[in-house]
C-alpha cells in the first residue's frame, strides 16, 4: 500500500527537494505552504509547479491558523508528518521577530497538536543555530544549546515542545536539525545563489569578516538521501523523541568557498562586512548518529555541488526577476 505523507513547506527548498525525490518512490503526499513573500515567490510557485502529478496535493494554507489547518486535512489519514514549514533567516530576524514567533513557534504547535490527535509519526525541521557559539568540535546532538538569535530561539523552543509532547503522549517525534543546506532549487538569500545573484544584478557580494569564518555545507542531495533512510527506519525507533544531526560532518573555510566561487565566475566584486555578534562563528557538526542508518559513505564535494548549484542557475535565472 502507498504511503501519504503530509509535507509542510513543500514550496521551500528542502521541502520541494524532499516532496520531488518521493514522488518518484510512488509515495502520495499533501503539501502545504502559505506562499509567503519572505523570497522571490517565481521560485515557489516553479517549484510546486514541477510537483504536480496525480500523487500530489497543494494546498495553500498557514498552519499557524489551527481551524484552517485542521479543516483542511481532517479527511486524510496521513503514515507520518514532515514538518519543514518555517521561517527562515538569520538576520531577518532582528527585522521581524514577530513573524518567527507566528511561522515557527504557534504553526508547530498545532502540528503537535495534530500529531497528538492522529497518534502518527512527525519529522520536524530544526536547525544547527541552535547549537550557538561552541568551541569543541565536531558538535554532536548532546551539546549544549546557546541560542543567540531570534530564529534559534524558536526552533530550541520547538525542540523543547517536542519532547513534552512525545513523553506525556509517548509519540514518535524526529527533529532533524540541519546544517547550511545548498544545492538546486537553494534559497536566494543564502550564501551561493546569493553569490550569483550578485552576479545577475551586477552588484558587490557582501562577505561578512572577511569569509573568515567556518560552515558545514551540505549539499542537497545528501539531506534528502539521510532522511528517506530515516522514515524508512522510523519504525525501530522508541516512542520518544530523537535528534539528529543532517550534515556532511566537514566544515570549511568561507574564504576558500568564495575563492572558488569567484575562479567558476570570474565574478570579483567583493565587498567585506563585519560579522555580526549573532553570527555563528563556526559550525562543523558530528553526523555520525544519522550515518548508522544513512550509511553514506562519499559525501558530494563543495566543488561538485557548487558546479552543479552554478549549472541549475544558469538554466533557470529567469526565476528571479
Amino acid at each position: 500500500m502507498k504511503k501519504k505523507v503530509l509535507i509542510t513547506g513543500c514550496a521551500g527548498f528542502i521541502g520541494y527537494s524532499l516532496c520531488s525525490f518521493l514522488l518518484k518512490k510512488k509515495y502520495n503526499i499533501v503539501g502545504i505552504d502559505s506562499l509567503n513573500s519572505y523570497y522571490n515567490l517565481n521560485l515557489k510557485k516553479k517549484r510546486i509547479n514541477l510537483l504536480k502529478n496525480n500523487n500530489f496535493k497543494f494546498i495553500k494554507c498557514d498552519i499557524s491558523k489551527k481551524q484552517t489547518f485542521f479543516k483542511y486535512i481532517k479527511n486524510y489519514n496521513f503514515n507520518f508528518i514532515i514538518h519543514l514549514a518555517a521561517q527562515p533567516g538569520v538576520r531577518y530576524s532582528f527585522e521581524n521577530p514577530q513573524s518567527y514567533i507566528h511561522n515557527n513557534i504557534d504553526a508547530f504547535a498545532n502540528i503537535l497538536e495534530y500529531t497528538r490527535l492522529k497518534k502518527i509519526d512527525l519529522f520536524y525541521a530544526s536547525s544547527s543555530s541552535v547549537y550557538g557559539e561552541c568551541k569543541s568540535f565536531p558538535i554532536n546532538e548532546n551539546s549544549i544549546l546557546r541560542p543567540n538569535n531570534i530564529y534559534a530561539l524558536t526552533k530550541k523552543h520547538n525542540e523543547e515542545m517536542a519532547t513534552l509532547y512525545s513523553k506525556i503522549y509517548k509519540l514518535r517525534i524526529f527533529g532533524l536539525r540541519f546544517f547550511t543546506v545548498y544545492g538546486e532549487w537553494g534559497r536566494p538569500d543564502m550564501f551561493i545563489i546569493k553569490f550569483f545573484e550578485s552576479i545577475r544584478m551586477n552588484k558587490y557580494f557582501p562577505i561578512f569578516n572577511n569569509g573568515n569564518h567556518y560552515r558545514d555545507f551540505t549539499y542537497i542531495g545528501d539531506v534528502i538521501k539521510m532522511v528517506f533512510e530515516l522514515l524508512k527506519k522510523r519504525k525501530k525507533f522508541n516512542k520518544e523523541h530523537k535528534i539528529f544531526n543532517v550534515c556532511r560532518g566537514k566544515s570549511i573555510f568561507i574564504k576558500k568557498v568564495l575563492k572558488y566561487l569567484v575562479n567558476l565566475t570570474k565574478f570579483r566584486k567583493i565587498k567585506n562586512v563585519k560579522l555580526k555578534k549573532t553570527e555563528t562563528f563556526k559550525t562543523h557538526g558530528s553526523n555520525k548518529r544519522i550515518n548508522k542508518i544513512s550509511k553514506i559513505k562519499n559525501f558530494k564535494d563543495i566543488y561538485f555541488g557548487i558546479q552543479r548549484t552554478y549549472y541549475w542557475y544558469q538554466n533557470n535565472k529567469k526565476l528571479f526577476d
